[in-house]
């Protein structure tokens, strides 16, 4: 592919603005969650599917729209997820029952798996090897955590100034202005030499079979654990999540090269941060509902609350970039997840009558200074040290992990905390939060047990030497 005359970094600012809507759409609900409940009067086990329906098909899809990229070009899947994204986000707005913003929450992650791995391919694409792609990559990077925030801060104003249907609105004309701009500006690529073929069985029956084991979980608790509906609703997703293996041991070109996870520490990276993610989602989502329905703060209060999580994390994450190499990415890794579920064990004590600054920041800046010091040593361990050919296949795996895990973690522990929310008003609701907070601490520890147990300093030892160069990357 001839690279396109255009100023590569016009083509970087649309991209990244792009992203920026999909990484926001992750976390601009949360503190519009209790407004949407009262709106479309959702129970508290139902509630999560407005994160979850989102996570679920944006994480199963994922790959799919990596492979998809790669074959029917990556300019061309662009604009295609931008078109459904943007859509998804009107039906959003549109919403006037639970089934409906839960569906069109769906759609708006199938537009996201299209979007994410089409634009990172472009920006390999437009930028050579070198100090210009590790800047594009930085910026991209940033916009991982810039989103985030903003997202927390622009869903509270948003929900408060106007409504909460207003959090997906305002992508539709960012999604039109950037469909224009793109179809002038960005350069086509595709790989030629690729295997022309769609694992789209591979896609359908693992997001179907996830989706599926969640609504297994939520279900259980007003239908019983030992249910005939329980039990055969868990044989379905069984049965899917099974076929998925099988579909990827016979397909010609696989959506996952299922002998990849014979390498320690790409393995091992994956199902920690699987169980770490599962205990960070939930912790974004029940500290937003005690921010609003406990402390009684505003949508804008709840998300400007947040913030100092986000400096938290970018400071943890430079000093793991910094230090990875001198003491070793498996020994920041296990401190972080040390330091985070300690955070997460102090918000099993929230009081009724708490305050922020005394019951919340503490527990906040605990984890996210732990979590900063998790994210940067597990993506080198799960990244560092493949074969080229693996290296698009091992990132969309690590992030299809942070995806699924959320989404599962968050279908536990909602699941937990409305079955211990007992007594009225908020004191039951805060004794179900607990529980809520002592789960997501246990996901983390278990992840951390296994990390011990299954990492050894010989499985990293040339990922420590290499993690000064990637630090940049990452």
């Amino acid at each position: 592919m001839s690279r396109h005359s255009t100023n590569p970094w016009v083509v970087l600012v649309l991209i990244c603005m792009a992203q920026f809507m999909v990484v926001l759409d992750a976390t601009v609900v949360n503190v519009a969650l209790p407004s949407i409940q009262k709106d479309l009067h959702m129970t508290e086990a139902n509630l999560q599917w407005v994160v979850n329906a989102y996570t679920l098909v944006f994480g199963g899809f994922l790959l799919l729209g990596g492979r998809a990229g790669d074959l029917l070009g990556r300019k061309r899947l662009f604009l295609g997820g931008l078109v459904v994204f943007t859509i998804a986000s009107l039906l959003d707005g549109l919403a006037n029952s639970q089934g409906f913003l839960i569906g069109s929450r769906s759609l708006q992650g199938l537009g996201a798996a299209f979007i994410s791995p089409a634009a990172l391919a472009i920006i390999a694409t437009t930028f050579k090897e070198g100090a210009d792609r590790a800047k594009a990559l930085g910026i991209w990077a940033a916009i991982a955590i810039g989103g985030s925030a903003v997202g927390l801060v622009l869903g509270g104003a948003l929900t408060q100034a106007f409504s909460w249907p207003w959090i997906f609105f305002i992508n539709v004309p960012v999604g039109i202005g950037v469909f224009i701009a793109a179809t002038r500006i960005i350069p086509e690529s595709r790989d030629e030499l690729a295997h022309r073929s769609f694992d789209v069985p591979g896609a359908v029956s693992v997001t179907g079979g996830l989706m599926v084991l969640v609504y297994a979980i939520v279900e259980a608790q007003q239908k019983g654990w030992g249910s005939a509906t329980t039990l055969v609703t868990f044989a379905i997703s069984a049965i899917l999540l099974v076929s998925f293996i099988f579909v990827e041991l016979r397909a010609k070109a696989p959506l996952v090269r299922l002998s990849i996870f014979k390498i320690r520490s790409l393995a091992t990276a994956n199902i920690v941060m699987l169980f770490t993610m599962s205990g960070m989602f939930a912790m974004f989502f029940f500290n937003s509902l005690y921010l609003q329905r406990v402390l009684g703060y505003g949508p804008l209060e709840a998300g400007l609350a947040f913030l100092p999580f986000t400096a938290g994390i970018m400071v943890s994450a430079g000093f793991a970039s910094s230090f990875a190499p001198k003491i070793g990415v498996r020994s920041i890794a296990i401190g972080g997840m040390v330091i985070s579920s300690l955070g997460l064990l102090l918000l099993t004590q929230l009081p009724v009558d708490g305050s922020y600054l005394t019951n919340v920041l503490p527990s906040l800046v605990l984890v996210s200074l732990g979590m900063g010091a998790v994210f940067v040593p597990l993506t080198l361990v799960a990244t560092t040290g493949l074969e080229d050919q693996d290296q698009g296949l091992a990132s969309g795996l690590f992030n299809t992990s942070q995806q699924v895990g959320g989404a599962l973690g968050l279908a536990i522990l909602s699941t937990i905390s409305a079955g211990h929310s007992s007594g009225k008003g908020n004191v039951g609701l805060v004794h179900g939060f607990h529980w809520a907070f002592a789960g997501s601490s246990a996901f983390v520890i278990v992840g951390l047990i296994l990390l011990v147990s299954l990492l050894r300093g010989h499985h990293v030892e040339g990922i420590a030497a290499e993690a000064g160069t990637a630090a940049v990357v990452v």
